[in-house]
């Protein structure tokens, strides 16, 4: 940084997840090559805190992590994201393929990093069964077939009719018309 720059946040989280790292990287004899390894931060991610993009026409590995999840999670857990992707890094770096299969595991295993990571944002939709003697629940993120018509698809559960809940407003839907009538009455709120 030169004079008058300032850090942001995306470079704070960078470069803890580099030091980290290199700890990890050192500690554990992780075969990960660092000068093939790329960071960015997403702004945007609600529903990944990382993910490793393998580039095999460079054999570079990019690991993504989620700005909302850095701010959301206490460092421990922010650093367990970060070793999932190690791992993956790993995997793509030695075998030019990732999983989450038993290789997987059992190095992640080896580093104390988890195989999933809780909720950092909440969701924008809720999808509930209707049927009472079911309790199925899935949460999304964007408006997917699902949310604008639910009416042409079942519960996960048990096969049942579901109604789908905007979780800023409230309002529920059951049909594609439904969807589009709460849209519209919600305007710039939606």
């Amino acid at each position: 940084m030169t004079d008058g720059e300032e850090h942001t946040l995306a470079d704070e989280i960078v470069a803890r997840a580099r030091i980290h790292a290199r700890e990890v990287v050192g500690e554990h004899e992780l075969a990960v090559d660092l000068g093939a390894l790329e960071w960015e931060v997403s702004a945007r991610a609600r529903r990944r805190a990382g993910v490793c993009q393998w580039h095999a026409d460079r054999e570079v590995a990019t690991i993504v992590l989620a700005r909302r999840a850095y701010e959301r999670y206490e460092w421990p857990a922010f650093a367990g994201v970060v070793r999932h992707e190690l791992v993956h890094a790993w995997e793509f770096q030695q075998f030019g393929e990732s999983g989450h299969g038993s290789r997987f595991r059992e190095r992640a295993a080896a580093l104390a990093a988890p195989r999933y990571c809780d909720a950092f944002a909440e969701p924008r939709y809720v999808l509930r069964c209707l049927a009472g003697s079911c309790d199925w629940c899935a949460k999304r993120h964007r408006a997917s077939k699902p949310v604008k018509a639910p009416d042409q698809y079942r519960c996960g559960g048990c096969g049942g009719a579901y109604e789908v809940e905007h979780t800023k407003s409230g309002r529920t839907w059951t049909t594609a018309s439904g969807y589009g009538g709460a849209k519209a009455a919600l305007g710039d709120d939606w």
